[in-house]
């Protein structure tokens, strides 16, 4: 399975109705929801946000929504789009301005497919990478060597906060976990706190 990346868009047109699709990293339901409420802040005025949205490491999890559009002409075709895509956690909004005529059953279903057919076409994806969470508290002269062990596992930073010690979170790629750990043992000697979980 693939994961996308980063947000990309694309717009086409339908007998002067508007339809732009939208591609959202999104990696649990909560933040579906989430990313389908800020496309509806960011277009107030569109007559419809339709969702499409696949989510988990083997793309298990789903959801999708006509939003107001006939039953199965908008939300379904835009899934089965990006079921049949082999990515990974990611929403899809399709933002419908309507152009003044209507497209019947048949045409929503191809606008709405072809939208999201758009947007594939310009989204960036990478291999889905199974990683863990860590946190860990560390004392100030550990942090040039860590910093030096976290770039080696590939591990990326969510936050640093300095305080009396230096507290570290983020992400790290599963299989370097172990690498992670016994580094941090190594340059702690039992003075950095490492908590990992999956």
């Amino acid at each position: 399975m693939k994961v996308l990346i980063r947000r990309a868009e694309a717009e086409i047109e339908v007998k002067k109705s508007r339809f732009i699709a939208i591609a959202i990293p999104t990696d649990t339901m909560e933040a579906v929801k989430a990313a389908v409420d800020s496309v509806r802040a960011e277009h107030p005025v569109a007559n419809h946000v339709v969702h499409a949205s696949v989510v988990g490491k083997s793309g298990t999890m789903y959801s999708f929504s006509d939003d107001r559009e006939p039953k199965n002409t908008a939300g379904r075709p835009a899934f089965e789009v990006l079921k049949g895509s082999g990515i990974t956690n990611i929403t899809i909004c399709i933002v419908r301005y309507f152009g003044g005529t209507l497209l019947g059953t048949g045409g929503l279903v191809k606008a709405y497919g072809d939208s999201a057919k758009e947007v594939l076409k310009v989204v960036e994806t990478e291999e889905l990478i199974e990683r863990s969470r860590y946190r860990m508290t560390l004392p100030y002269p550990s942090y040039t060597l860590i910093k030096r062990l976290l770039e080696e596992t590939d591990a990326t930073i969510a936050s640093e906060d300095f305080a009396i010690d230096i507290t570290i979170s983020g992400l790290v790629p599963s299989l370097h976990a172990d690498k992670l750990r016994s580094g941090v043992e190594d340059i702690g000697q039992g003075r950095i706190l490492l908590t990992l979980s999956t």
